[in-house]
Order: C-alpha cells, then sequence, then structure tokens
C-alpha cells in the first residue's frame, strides 16, 4: 500500500478532517495508511506499531467516524496498560473531537474518584477509554455496559500483557458482544499477544511498520565500549561534556535504575527514577518535575517508559544495553521528538557486542563507535558553559560595581587577566566537586570495618532516642543507596557506628556531613582502626 496516502483520500467527515488540519497533520504517517483504509473497511487488524508513530489517531479517526452520536451508549472501548496512556489517548481524541461535540468520550483509571467517573457514566458516553483494573472495577459494580460496543482497542498490548491484565483483558473481551471489530496494537507481537488476535479476532489483517521507517534521522546514534566498574563515572562524564537540557537513561531492571538514581543524585545531578512499581502520585510526581525541568535526568526502565511523551528530551542513554531489540527503537523514539534533533548513546561491554549486532541488523543502521569523553573534553564543556554564562551576564547589565572592584585590584599587584583567570578556575573546581570529584572514593584507610567496608563513627546514640532504622532510613534516603547495602550498625549511649561498601563511602561521607538524624547534626568521621 501507497504509504504517501493523504488523509483527503480517506473518504473522512469535513469535521474530521478539519480537526486533523488544525492539529498540523500534514499526511498521514506509514501506520495510519496502513491501518486506516482497514479499519473503515469494517476489518479485524492487528497492527505492530511504536508509541510515537501515530498510532493513535491510526485507531481513533476511524473509531470516531464509526460513532454514532445519537445513540448515547458505550459504543466503544479501548484498554490500554497505564493512567497515563489512558489520559493522552483521551486528550488526542478530544482533538479529533474538536468539531463533533455531541460525541463523548471518557477516561477511566485508578487514582481518579470514581465517583466521577460513575456519574459521567450515569449521563451516558460513547467512548470509554481505561486500564483494565478499573474497567474491570465498573463491570463488577454494573456501573459500565459493554453491551453496544461494536469496536474494541487494544492499545499496547504487549505492556498490558506484561504487567499481568491478560485474565482481565479476556473477560472485558468475553462480555463485548461477539458481533465487533476488534483491533489490536502492540510494539511486539510475542506468542501470548498472537493467541489472544487468534482467540479474539475475526481473520484479522496483520500491518507493520518497518523498523527503518521509525528510526529518526534526526537521531545521531553511537555507542561506547566501557567496563561495568566504569559506568558511572562514564556516565556522569558524558552527561557533563553533552549537558543535555533533558536526558532519560535507561536501565533494564527497576533495582538497577533505584540505584543508579541514587548514585548520580549523590554526584549533584538533579535526577529521579522512574518504575513499574511506583505509585501513581509518584509517577506524576516525577512526569511533573520531568516535563517543568525541575528533573533534568529520568532513569527509566522499558515498562514505565511507555506513554512517555517528552517534545524536549534532547538525549538518551541506554546504561544498559536492552534484553530485547525491539526495545531499543521504542528507547531512542523519546528524543528526536517534534522535528527536533537528538542524540541516543548506548554503553557496550564486552558481553553486549552480540546483542549490539542484532539490533544493528535488526534496525539496519551501523551504529558508530565513538570514545569516551576525556577529562579534558569535561572541561573544555564546562568552560565554554561559564563563558556562555558570561556574555549573559554582560548582556544583561549591572556589572559596573564589579568592574570598578576589579579595577581597583587590577592597579595593585594583580592583572585583569590573572583575575579573570583565578575566578574561571574556582568557578571549574567548585563544579567538579558536586559532580566528577565524587567518582574517586575518598582513601579512609583502616576503619576497623569488614573487608570491602568503611566504618564511620557518628556522634549521636541512644541517648538521643536514635534506633538503628534512624541511621538505615536517613543514609538510604539522602545518599539514594538501598538500604540493604549498609552493613553492622553499633549504637552506644552517645555515639555509634555504621559500616557502608567502600565504593560508597566517598558519597556517604560527604553528603551526610551535611545531614540530620533526628534532627542532630551526624557529626560523620571515619572511624579509628578497631574502635570498641
Amino acid at each position: 500500500m501507497n504509504t504517501r496516502l493523504q488523509f483527503s483520500d480517506l473518504s473522512l467527515s469535513k469535521e474530521i478532517a478539519k480537526a486533523i488540519e488544525n492539529m498540523g497533520f500534514e499526511e498521514p504517517t506509514p501506520i495510519q495508511a496502513l491501518a486506516i483504509p482497514l479499519i473503515q473497511a469494517g476489518r479485524d487488524v492487528t497492527a505492530q506499531a511504536q508509541t510515537g508513530t501515530g498510532k493513535t489517531s491510526a485507531f481513533g479517526i476511524p473509531v470516531i467516524e464509526n460513532i454514532d452520536a445519537s445513540q448515547r451508549v458505550v459504543q466503544v472501548i479501548v484498554l490500554c496498560p497505564t493512567r497515563e496512556l489512558a489520559i493522552q489517548i483521551a486528550e488526542e481524541f478530544s482533538h479529533l473531537l474538536a468539531y463533533l461535540p455531541k460525541i463523548s468520550v471518557l477516561p477511566v483509571y485508578g487514582g481518579q474518584p470514581i465517583e466521577r467517573q460513575l456519574k459521567a457514566l450515569a449521563n451516558g458516553v460513547h467512548i470509554v477509554i481505561g486500564t483494565p483494573g478499573r474497567v474491570m472495577d465498573h463491570l463488577k459494580r454494573r456501573t459500565l455496559s459493554l453491551d453496544h460496543v461494536s469496536m474494541v482497542v487494544l492499545d499496547e498490548a504487549d505492556q498490558m500483557l506484561d504487567m499481568g491484565f491478560r485474565d482481565d483483558i479476556e473477560l472485558i473481551l468475553k462480555r463485548v458482544p461477539q458481533k465487533r471489530q476488534t483491533l489490536l496494537f502492540s510494539a511486539t507481537l510475542p506468542k501470548p499477544i498472537i493467541e489472544i488476535s487468534k482467540r479474539f479476532q475475526n481473520r484479522p489483517e496483520f500491518v507493520r511498520v518497518e523498523y527503518q521507517e521509525l528510526t529518526v534521522p534526526a537521531i545521531e546514534q553511537s555507542y561506547i565500549e566501557v567496563r561495568d566498574r566504569d559506568k558511572l563515572d562514564s556516565l556522569c562524564r558524558v552527561i557533563d561534556v553533552v549537558d543535555p537540557q533533558l536526558a532519560i537513561i535507561f536501565c533494564n531492571t527497576k533495582r538497577g535504575a533505584e540505584d543508579l538514581a541514587g548514585r548520580i543524585r549523590a554526584r549533584g545531578y538533579r535526577a529521579e527514577e522512574l518504575h513499574g512499581d511506583m505509585k501513581q502520585s509518584q509517577r506524576d510526581r516525577v512526569m511533573g518535575g520531568f516535563r517543568k525541568g525541575t528533573i533534568d535526568i529520568l532513569i527509566a526502565t522499558d515498562v514505565a517508559a511507555r506513554g512517555i511523551d517528552v517534545e524536549d528530551v534532547d538525549m538518551v542513554i541506554n546504561y544498559d544495553v536492552p534484553q530485547d531489540v525491539d526495545y531499543y527503537i521504542h528507547r531512542i523514539g523519546r528524543t528526536g521528538r517534534a522535528g527536533k534533533s537528538g542524540r541516543a548513546i548506548t554503553f557496550v561491554t564486552s558481553r553486549d557486542f552480540t546483542k549490539l549486532r542484532e539490533i544493528q541488523k535488526y534496525i539496519k543502521v551501523q551504529i558508530p563507535r565513538k570514545p569516551l569523553p576525556t577529562a579534558d573534553d569535561v572541561v573544555e564543556q564546562k568552560t565554554k558553559t561559564i563563558l556562555e554564562e558570561v556574555r549573559e551576564t554582560i548582556q544583561k547589565g549591572g556589572t559596573e560595581p564589579y568592574a570598578r572592584i576589579v579595577e581597583q585590584e587590577s592597579e595593585g599587584d594583580l592583572t585583569t587577566l590573572e583575575i579573570a583567570a583565578a575566578l574561571l578556575k574556582i568557578r571549574l573546581e567548585q563544579g567538579s566537586d558536586s559532580h566528577t570529584e565524587h567518582a574517586v572514593p575518598k582513601d579512609f584507610g583502616d576503619t576497623g570495618a569488614e573487608s570491602g567496608m568503611v566504618r564511620f563513627f557518628l556522634g549521636i546514640g541512644r541517648d538521643h532516642k536514635v534506633a538503628p532504622k534512624d541511621i538505615v532510613g536517613a543514609i538510604a534516603g539522602e545518599t539514594g543507596i538501598p538500604g540493604k547495602y549498609i552493613g553492622a550498625i553499633r549504637i552506644l549511649d552517645t555515639y555509634s557506628f555504621v559500616e557502608v561498601p567502600r565504593e560508597y563511602a566517598g558519597e556517604v561521607y560527604t553528603i551526610m556531613k551535611e545531614r540530620t538524624i533526628r534532627g542532630l547534626s551526624t557529626a560523620i568521621e571515619p572511624a579509628q582502626g578497631r574502635h570498641p
């Protein structure tokens, strides 16, 4: 099928056509050009497509065209894995419905007061977009009827199965009339998805967007060869040199994301993790901060990143090479949005090269190797950033009082060049304090700790109502180090001892010197040899 199809070729209503024009769509994306005509023809469709390919409108446009506005009953149900994706789909539908005000859409998901949803359902809606759990909740309450549903959409079907929604999906599909159109959209098509298709679809048409079409030319891809033990320092160096506005760093596991977030926060970066086990309120807080720019770096797992759509992400780093080659495409698609350029860097250890070759073969792109930035590169980039700040400050004005001070000093034994160079040196060294200097743990010598650990003295104890959980909670909470990594704790009347892994000792010492436990200064210092 010709993917250069125009929207004018699709026999759309004038209301939808006008809405599409207002949304700035010039022509259908490949998945829209493939799927819309088949859905319009009444066929069941299984489409393999990623987020960011225009798939929401690929099913949204024909779904809306199929609604009978005069019948105020649920005619379409869209199932998706997360609250955030349900909201995004509902928002896109509302744009498509700009000139069809009589058609109503209701997103239903956990974390929102159910009373609001009950009231809307009682008033009658045409399209329900929801997570399987909340849809099942409404079915059990008998507040949602599927008796008049003529179209069902399963969006991000692979993720819904990964998140354990298979039973709910099957129960919901059994409640929908058999005479219906079933549309299934999924980034991957593993065996369980094919089984769902066979059981619940009627002779479906399979459509797939070739992945090379999804590899946006504006994304500069590269890989850096690193050793496992050097990954953290390498990451900090890359961030310092590239200096991204917003970056997403991908880890393969929830534990990995939590650990990495804590460790780079301890080095002064504004970073937060995002993983599938987080409460919705936590997820909303993190995403809100990332969109506003109060968080520069998002450290995410693949499941958690589904539905993230932030236009200004200018760098993606694969801290771990993805376990599934499909995830590589999804990850790098988080950058280079809305015609902007983006950069995708993958960290590759010696055991990752087989997977890297698979990815390159799959996407039909040779990913170039780039050297790790040097310490000199970091200094050069920081110097550029500081000098740019200097130029902006001069342009804004107000520097005259400071100029007089420099002029007075330069009449003595200092030249203006020496003053400027010294100030630049001070500023650069201040920057390294919060970032790369933490990479080299302080040599604490013999502190009387177990092998591989460092033992610290704390100037608080039993008399201060301090318990082991207070010490663990404070260190884990302030430094991001998982509590289980903290070793032996001994609490005496007026002081205590705690052991932490040597690799974290520098971070713990630097951060906890500025923190309190139960409102009291920690007075943290390395313990002396075999102290009692």
